[in-house]
């Protein structure tokens, strides 16, 4: 059995240094090709810094070079520690991270054979114990995502009018948690822990007073278990909610049990330690379609979870993750079109001559990339006609498949071509001022309203590489990928670890 489990560690050693090693050679990659294209746009471009995350030389079990070539005799040494009861994780390096709502989060970077361990044993507790997670409990399992809470949420309130809805969210929750509370439920609500699994988590919490360290696997397993208790009072409240982490929204169409729900909120809050986020947490409010008479002074007509805003009529991307989309793409436009404009003098440029831009060319393809991950719309049509069976989505809307507010996609995609027609316009005054009049030569020369067509129509290359993408498509085809193959085989596989 030892062996068998060295064995086993080794390899997952091995998995985790390949993970960041193929991390690292993307981003070098990524870098070298960002600096080539930049010498060609602007002048004095910095010189190319290659770095390497500075803990990487605090010690070699960091360094994942290091430790793929050493994985068996690591393994070896964990074994044996496990078996004797003298394992203990070394010091993990501790990462600052700005919250998008301000202030800061510490993620705990371990060493990577600590990493082995604590994936090894979160998925070996998950698989004993899964069956006793709430239903309404998504995050950080492997049977549940993101999305199906979101499809949940959002069927539900679509079957009433009007609902009473609680919004709540805890600060710290990682790192408030009473060790007192999580050991508790080691012995009560079923779940099957064992005495070496009990001894890996007490050498994961032994240097912190209270508080489970965020950035390793097994703390995922604990935050499940620290809110089983509330999760079940919940349920037998009688209320509906979707619980990811500690994001949480309860609904019902009475308000007293929405009230009770609040109150089994405080007392979790109270007895596990964990403070409530009164700036985030929206409390009580009543959620109606727009036009309705409402009895509350705190009415909504949607609200926002995870990346997505829901009503009862319609799911959408919320506006937070909007704006990130379109700085994104504006970027794109800024980097290709504009900023080797605003140099102090023209290097490498090709000037756009005879209705070619290359500069126009790379921008249009990478916003496509961008949104629709390597497809083409005539693809996606392909796909929705039916002449293609089956694609694979990739882009930024594969983050968002339950997305059906096409009111919304079609403003987006009105504000894409007023984007690059403003950014064209500008363009073309830019390069008047270094004595280049393009403004009567495509792509200068098209008017707004006619943008679209006449991009699609003009050939590069024997191809429509110019065409410009659609919201509003790709989400009609994730939206037929969604009745055909279901939520998992349409979502992007990161679902669970994008910033929403």
């Amino acid at each position: 059995m030892t062996n068998r489990f060295e064995d086993h560690l080794s390899s997952v050693i091995e998995q985790e240094a390949k993970k960041l090693i193929d991390r690292y050679h993307s981003y070098h990659n990524f870098l070298h090709l960002e600096h080539e294209k930049n010498k060609a746009r602007i002048h004095d471009v910095p010189e190319k810094v290659v770095k390497k995350p500075s803990y990487w030389s605090y010690d070699n079990n960091f360094n994942p070079f290091h430790v793929r070539k050493k994985s068996k005799s690591i393994a070896k040494s964990i074994t044996k520690k496990l078996a004797d009861g003298t394992y203990s994780p070394r010091e993990p390096h501790q990462k600052p991270i700005d919250k998008p709502g301000g202030g800061k989060r510490v993620l705990s970077i371990y060493q990577l054979p600590d990493v082995a361990v604590s994936r090894i044993f979160y998925e070996r507790l998950l698989e004993k114990n899964r069956h006793r997670f709430s239903s309404f409990s998504y995050a950080y399992r492997n049977d549940k995502n993101v999305h199906f809470a979101i499809q949940d949420i959002s069927v539900d309130l679509s079957l009433n009018a009007r609902a009473f809805v609680a919004e709540f969210d805890f600060s710290d929750f990682f790192g408030s948690i009473s060790h007192e509370y999580l050991r508790e439920q080691f012995d009560c609500n079923g779940f099957y822990i064992s005495e070496e699994e009990r001894k890996v988590i007490d050498a994961f919490l032994e240097k912190r007073e209270v508080g489970i360290p965020q950035g390793t696997s097994i703390s995922l397993f604990l935050a499940n278990l620290v809110c089983w208790k509330l999760d079940r009072t919940l349920e037998g409240l009688g209320v509906r909610f979707a619980r990811y982490a500690d994001d949480t929204v309860i609904w019902s169409s009475s308000y007293q049990k929405v009230c009770d729900a609040f109150t089994a909120i405080n007392d979790f809050s109270t007895f596990a330690g964990v403070k409530i986020n009164a700036k985030k947490s929206e409390g009580i409010s009543l959620l109606t379609r727009e036009g309705l008479p409402s009895e509350l002074s705190s009415t909504k007509s949607s609200i926002e979870f995870l990346g997505y805003g829901i009503s009862v009529d319609a799911v959408s991307i919320k506006p937070a993750s909007v704006e990130k989309i379109q700085s994104q793409i504006s970027y794109i436009l800024y980097k290709n079109l504009i900023q080797p404009l605003k140099g102090p003098k023209l290097k490498g440029l090709k000037i756009p001559s005879r209705g070619k831009d290359e500069a126009l060319l790379s921008a249009m393809m990478q916003i496509r990339r961008y949104l629709y991950g390597g497809l083409t719309s005539y693809q996606l049509e392909s796909y929705i006609n039916g002449r293609t069976k089956r694609i694979k989505f990739k882009g930024i809307m594969s983050f968002y498949p339950l997305v059906d507010d096409f009111e919304q996609l079609k403003h987006l995609d009105g504000w894409l071509v007023s984007t690059i027609f403003r950014s064209l316009r500008l363009r073309s005054k830019l390069l008047i001022r270094w004595k280049f009049d393009c403004s009567a030569e495509f792509p200068f020369n098209v008017k707004r309203d006619e943008l679209v067509e006449t991009f699609r129509a003009r050939i590069v290359h024997g191809k429509a590489l110019l065409e410009v993408p659609s919201f509003l498509l790709i989400q009609k085809a994730v939206q037929l990928g969604l009745k055909n193959r279901g939520i998992e085989g349409v979502m992007n596989p990161k679902s669970n670890e994008y910033n929403y």
